[in-house]
């Protein structure tokens, strides 16, 4: 617990505060949030975001807030203690971390960064280490990701890949209070780059690949700025592990540098922990790795090569933690994860439905070379995908190009609109759809631009791949300016499979 004249002495000796109004009385927080449904009675109110509200504060003095962190004097109740900032959102993890106790190494924290993969490969490390707590007795390990996170007793929906500095370490605290030691975090450029995991040591960060994304005016203003987010996690790690096959590796590998130490993985000859895929048997993909401990045999529960990169990223974690081949092999081979890779087939075996969260171009590039590589007997691919609205404006030339190359029609629907029309950023998908030889038509509703995928697969005469990409196992979409609970991809094809 820590007291308001605590909060002005830490934004102090941290350079952060610019002035705190007059109090000669201690008070005790009682809680912290940047969110106004959060607050209770004693609580540190954080006015962060461009699109913060003055009624959020309002709300919050209502709700009785006794103090609140801004960067800029806002006007409320003497009785109301205001911290005015430099950087709020500096302010927010440095106040978080010392509100929640964050100990650094308890719990052991990774952070895997990527443009693609970081879901599947915290999911794979996380079942590495619980399997591995297992053998000796110890707590199931931790995990945020853009799935799921789990706290040690509870497990919660996510709304975002990595929540604010308040969430996370409300999340890593209760994780260290059920006693577990390791604890695995998706950590985004938007985490980076806005600071919600500063401060935070990683005793390993996991780099996995590098591509343009999340270019906007309110996310990187161009690659530069995306890139060196991405890179920033090596000055807070105690290991590095850089996929030597990933673009840009060469720079990468130098920025790693910062760590204290280094460990690379990939297909090159010169990665430390190497690997080579073998063939796919039983459904299962089969690859062999080979480090200075061991040479192996490793198969995977889950379809598409790329998964491969994935899963041997989190070997080369796990390997740094020295987990036993075993545990790693039997958490492989029984991990799916949720929205990732998942395959419906109807009963006649003529309509085969795939989930995946693919986004991006490279996640779009890998998705489809794996599909033409795996799933041969099917002639006919129907895309159902969408862009966000008000951010990542380039992923709608490259996957409407991407999906008009390579899909016999596309159905474009809605993924996070946000305040801007869904039929609008449809259209400006549709052209590059149209200009990389394709058919599109836009059904707005997700749910049913899914149905009438699955309806014209239906009638058509050949095996067809129904691909529905973009948002795999999320329960939430942005219309407008809240976030609205909505049936996941995966419950969408599942229910309407149980009906074929």
């Amino acid at each position: 617990m820590i007291t308001t004249h605590d909060v002005e002495r830490i934004l102090k000796e941290h350079g952060l505060l610019r002035r705190a109004d007059k109090n000669e009385k201690a008070e005790l927080i009682q809680w912290v949030t940047c969110d106004s449904r959060e607050v209770i009675p004693g609580t540190l109110f954080i006015c962060k975001g461009a699109e913060f509200l003055p009624e959020y504060l309002l709300e919050a003095v209502a709700c009785g807030c006794i103090g609140y962190m801004s960067e800029e004097r806002r006007g409320t109740p003497k009785q109301v203690r205001g911290f005015i900032v430099k950087d709020i959102r500096m302010a927010m993890a440095v106040i978080s971390a010392a509100y929640f106790e964050y100990e650094p190494g308890k719990p052991k924290l990774t952070g895997v960064t990527g443009t693609k993969g970081k879901t599947s490969t915290a999911w794979y490390l996380k079942a590495m280490l619980d399997e591995w707590q297992k053998e000796k007795g110890g707590r199931e390990t931790g995990l945020i990701s853009s799935v799921e996170n789990f706290d040690g007793n509870k497990k919660m929906d996510a709304v975002m890949t990595t929540p604010e500095a308040p969430v996370l370490h409300e999340i890593i605290a209760k994780v260290k209070e059920s006693g577990s030691e390791y604890m695995t975090i998706e950590t985004s450029s938007q985490a980076l780059k806005y600071h919600r995991v500063a401060g935070l040591h990683f005793e390993v960060g996991i780099f996995l690949n590098i591509s343009e994304d999340h270019i906007s005016p309110h996310e990187h203003r161009d690659f530069e700025d995306y890139f060196n987010a991405k890179l920033s996690i090596f000055r807070q790690c105690g290991t590095a592990c850089v996929n030597l096959d990933s673009d840009h590796a060469r720079r990468i590998l130098k920025e790693a540098e910062k760590s204290k130490r280094v460990v690379t993985f990939g297909q090159h000859p010169e990665a430390q922990v190497r690997y080579n895929i073998l063939h796919e048997k039983d459904g299962k993909l089969t690859f062999m790795v080979t480090c200075p401990q061991f040479t192996e045999q490793f198969s995977l529960k889950m379809r598409g090569s790329f998964n491969i990169e994935n899963a041997v990223a989190a070997i080369t974690a796990a390997y740094v933690y020295g987990v036993p081949v075993r545990c790693m092999k039997k958490a492989l081979e029984e991990t799916s994860v949720p929205g990732r890779m998942e395959v419906f087939v109807s009963p006649d075996q003529k309509i085969c439905v795939i989930v995946d969260y693919a986004h991006n171009q490279l996640s779009f590039q890998k998705l489809f070379q794996t599909v033409f590589q795996e799933y041969r007997s099917f002639q006919k691919i129907i895309t159902v995908f969408g862009c966000p609205g008000g951010k990542a404006f380039n992923r709608r030339k490259e996957l409407g190009a991407l999906a008009g190359m390579f899909s016999d029609h596309v159905y474009l629907t809605s993924d996070d609109p946000g305040i801007e029309s869904g039929l609008k950023i449809a259209s400006e998908i549709g052209n590059y759809v149209e200009m990389a030889g394709g058919t599109w038509n836009s059904v707005t509703d997700r749910r049913t631009a899914i149905r009438c995928a699955m309806e014209e697969a239906r009638t058509d005469k050949e095996k067809t791949l129904v691909l529905v990409l973009g948002r795999g196992s999320e329960k939430f979409q942005k219309i407008g300016r809240r976030l609205y609970a909505y049936p996941s991809d995966s419950n969408i094809v599942r229910e309407m499979m149980a009906n074929y």
